[in-house]
This record gives C-alpha cells, sequence and structure tokens, in this order.
C-alpha cells in the first residue's frame, strides 16, 4: 500500500504527507474496538494508517510541536524524545501499535488504564 504513497527524497516529506500524517494520528485515536484499521484519504484513494507511519518512518523532517503533543497524548510521554524528534521517531512508534493492534493485541489505551 506504501506504493500508493509519494517517496520521501532525501529523508524530506512532501508537506501533503505531513498533513495525512496528522489525519492519521486522529484517524487512530478515534480507532475503536472490533473495528478495521482506519484510513486516510491520499489523492482520492483510502489508505491504511498503518501505511502511512510505515512510509513516513525514514522521515527526517522535525516533528512541530503540536504533533508531538498530539503523539505523546496517544502513545504517553516520552514515546519521542530529544530536543529535535522527527516524524520517523513518530512514525516507528505509531505504525508499531498499529501493527500490534491489528495482530489482535490490546490497544495502547486500554493497555495504560488496567
Amino acid at each position: 500500500m506504501t506504493r500508493l504513497l509519494p517517496p520521501l527524497h532525501e529523508g524530506h516529506a512532501p508537506i501533503f504527507l505531513h498533513l495525512a500524517f496528522d489525519e492519521a494520528l486522529e484517524a487512530y485515536d478515534e480507532w475503536g474496538l472490533a473495528q478495521p484499521e482506519p484510513t486516510v484519504e491520499f489523492e482520492g484513494l483510502q489508505v491504511p494508517i498503518s501505511s502511512l507511519f510505515g512510509r513516513m518512518r525514514s522521515c527526517t523532517d522535525i516533528l512541530p510541536g503540536r504533533v508531538v503533543d498530539r503523539v505523546s497524548e496517544l502513545l504517553g510521554p516520552g514515546c519521542v524524545t530529544g530536543s529535535s524528534p522527527t516524524y520517523a521517531e513518530a512514525a516507528v512508534a505509531m505504525r508499531a501499535i498499529c501493527v500490534e493492534r491489528l495482530k489482535g493485541g490490546v490497544p495502547l489505551r486500554l493497555a495504560m488504564s488496567n
């Protein structure tokens, strides 16, 4: 599915992938129990959020503070670290949690509340 997404250019993603990343974070947050993996629209196609996170795993662009905050809300403090966290750090963490959930694992929020 990542073939539907444009490649990064020397580690940099086009702005529309940054925007799709934001949408994927929102979709993950709204992903209910027993629901299929959410998708985001990209150029008229529905792309699974894990594919979008997968595409961004090597993106060296710096995460805006609002995105750092959003990822921290979803995965907990310390999931992205350093003075200049990148999309890659957040994407690796988000893709891993999506894959775990798709394998039948407990969604992170529920695991943290137990």
